[in-house]
């Protein structure tokens, strides 16, 4: 039996296995009038796709009676079921605009973007083999992706989830186009990845995204940090009680890896290198090597953006160094 929570009369909170370290992505489950409305769906494989039989046991769901999927972004822990969980209910699809735009780019039939990202690794000073590995292994999500579902648009700017009215939030870092869910009279959000309550969301640079993740990150902290909250929902981890302490505690961590990074950059680096002294104290797979290098490349290209490092290019690899070095 699955541990569901009730965390209010018409909200459930729902723990879909992954093949991650992080275990579980949760789930949201509505209870509306006529029927019910979801938000994130999971990875695609064998034991997502049992864990949601069970729910639907557990809670007496008839999946016909789904209305609604809104997935906070395009990321294939949270996106990998829809087009499984739409074929199985028949329900509208929602995503923003901007993850709408990178489902085509990223999952599409005729994407790119392994190689892509296997490019930017070999730019900035990755060994030839990992990148290849990189490839291969980014190739091999797409099959947790599939069928793709039938998107629309999330353009709202308010959407009615058991039976409240939640405020749709951009709130752009760990993607372009993630969205957390606001309820202000009860003072609840869905945070989805944006705030997690032990580990630091992943904020990565990627081809054909945002050139300032963390700069966007760092905004979105603060819109979240003035509103009124008194329960935080992750997508993974426990609930947070003290959302705007966590906040304080990601925006140290920032500050602290940036300033790592800095000194690590001083007469010229390659992010790879930076990248092989920050995560130097773990063994790092294909998987988590593509994440080491993308957010050691976003905290890059915010100490660039404020004129902390400036970077070049020699002989088709790009080098950081600290801006007070230049011609030393």
């Amino acid at each position: 039996m699955l541990n569901i929570e009730q965390i209010e009369e018409n909200l459930f909170r729902i723990p879909i296995p992954v093949p991650f370290p992080m275990k579980y992505v949760y789930c949201y489950l509505f209870q509306e009038v006529d029927g019910w409305n979801l938000v994130d769906v999971g990875f695609h494989y064998p034991d997502a796709v049992d864990a949601w039989k069970q729910v639907f046991k557990q809670l007496s769901v008839n999946p016909k009676h789904v209305r609604s999927i809104y997935l906070t972004h395009f990321h294939p822990d949270h996106f990998g079921l829809a087009g499984w969980m739409q074929e199985l209910t028949g329900a509208r699809t929602f995503i923003s605009k901007e993850d709408y735009l990178m489902v085509e780019r990223v999952w599409g039939q005729n994407s790119r973007q392994a190689s892509l990202v296997g490019a930017v690794c070999r730019q900035n000073g990755v060994p030839d083999i990992l990148a290849i590995q990189i490839e291969e292994n980014m190739k091999k999500l797409s099959k947790h992706v599939t069928p793709l579902p039938s998107l629309t648009v999330l353009e709202e700017k308010e959407v009615t989830l058991g039976g409240k009215s939640w405020r749709v939030i951009p709130v752009p870092g760990h993607s372009d186009g993630l969205v957390n869910f606001y309820q202000p009279e009860q003072q609840l959000l869905l945070a989805a990845d944006h705030v997690l309550d032990k580990i630091t969301p992943n904020i990565s640079l990627w081809p054909g995204c945002s050139p300032n993740p963390l700069k966007n990150y760092f905004s979105s902290l603060s819109k979240i940090d003035e509103l009124d909250i008194q329960l935080a929902l992750p997508a993974h981890g426990a609930v947070i009680h003290q959302l705007q302490k966590r906040i304080s505690e990601i925006r140290r961590h920032h500050e602290k890896r940036l300033n790592q990074m800095f000194s690590l950059a001083k007469d010229g680096q390659t992010a790879y290198e930076i990248a092989s002294k920050v995560f130097r104290h773990k063994e790092l797979s294909p998987h988590q090597w593509r994440f080491a290098i993308a957010e050691t490349l976003a905290h890059l290209e915010y100490l660039v953006s404020i004129g902390q490092l400036i970077k070049m290019e020699r002989n088709g690899i790009v080098f950081y160094q600290q801006a007070n070095e230049k011609g030393a």
